[in-house]
């Protein structure tokens, strides 16, 4: 740290410059201190937050990296660096670079949780997939009483292709964790249905119902699945059950029926969804979307409920 009276004060000087908005007198100030003092961070630190803040990030990057290798160097790492470098990168979707600086840090620190969970999540942010599940199941051998990382493994395995592996790695996170294992098997539902593998969302909602039978949102979510697989009748019967559970929110499950058909263009259905709900609760706020459904149901080709 600086001691220099002289020199803190022009530390002070560029603090105040740059609360002012004044970045390129701010940057010129930490300039001449980092030509005298290149080894204090704190000017560093204060150069890399001015570039960001002047529009620099080019520069503002660079030396946020020269701060990530003096990090790297330390038998404690403080990851300050790091994690900015992280969120830069994440924030400008520059995932290449992410990629590299979450493989430098792994290679220096290669037992650090955190570091091999970011080097996971960048190796599935880039699709590198394999590589992704290889990080993955690394973190569950090293914490294999952590549910997460099953569950993180599981992500990687379903980008990966490898639907059985990924049920797999979700029900051993409920084995890990059994008072929450419904939940977990709810977030393997949740990542089928984005991926359209509605079959196995469906199976997976079926088993947390087995698990906590009385949780109105998984009968909500099954039915969601019911109409975008034809099922209407059978969503209707869904939703249904899930306000015999939780009947104060009638209302707005069948306002959440109701956008559901719309989605899938049961427009004739859509109506009874939210006619009911407004049946239950006139304050709904579900007027327009049933007009909208009324004025398109004569166009909807599928069959009504």
């Amino acid at each position: 740290m600086i001691k220099d009276n002289t020199i803190t004060e022009k530390l002070d000087r560029a603090d105040d410059l740059l609360k002012q908005g004044k970045f390129i007198d701010a940057i010129a100030c930490l300039r001449e201190l980092y030509e005298i003092h290149p080894d204090d961070e704190s000017v560093l630190l204060r150069l890399a937050w001015a570039y960001w803040d002047s529009g620099d990030k080019q520069r503002s990057v660079e030396h946020w990296e020269i701060l990530l290798d003096r990090e790297l160097q330390r038998k404690v790492f403080t990851g300050f660096a790091y994690d900015e470098l992280v969120r830069i990168y994440k924030q400008e979707r520059q995932i290449e670079n992410l990629v590299a600086i979450c493989e430098k840090a792994a290679r220096v620190q290669p037992e650090d949780i955190g570091l091999l969970q970011e080097l996971g999540t960048a190796y599935l942010l880039s699709g590198q997939n394999e590589k992704s599940c290889d990080a993955f199941r690394k973190l569950t051998s090293m914490e294999a009483d952590n549910p997460v990382f099953y569950c993180l493994l599981g992500e990687a395995l379903l980008a990966a292709g490898k639907n059985q592996e990924f049920e797999n790695a979700f029900r051993q996170a409920g084995i890990v964790d059994p008072e929450e294992a419904d939940r977990y098997l709810f977030q393997a539902a949740n990542l089928c249905m984005k991926k359209g593998l509605f079959s196995e969302a469906k199976t997976l909602l079926i088993n947390c119902l087995e698990l906590s039978p009385s949780n109105s949102l998984y009968y909500c979510s099954l039915g969601d699945i019911l109409v975008v697989t034809n099922e209407v009748p059978d969503a209707f019967a869904q939703y249904e059950r899930a306000c015999e559970y939780n009947p104060s929110h009638t209302a707005a499950y069948f306002n959440r029926l109701g956008v559901s058909l719309m989605k899938a263009e049961y427009f004739d259905n859509a109506v009874k969804a939210f006619e009911s709900a407004l049946s239950f609760d006139a304050s709904t706020p579900c007027r327009q979307s049933l007009e909208e459904a009324r004025h398109a149901s004569g166009r909807s080709k599928k069959t009504s409920r």
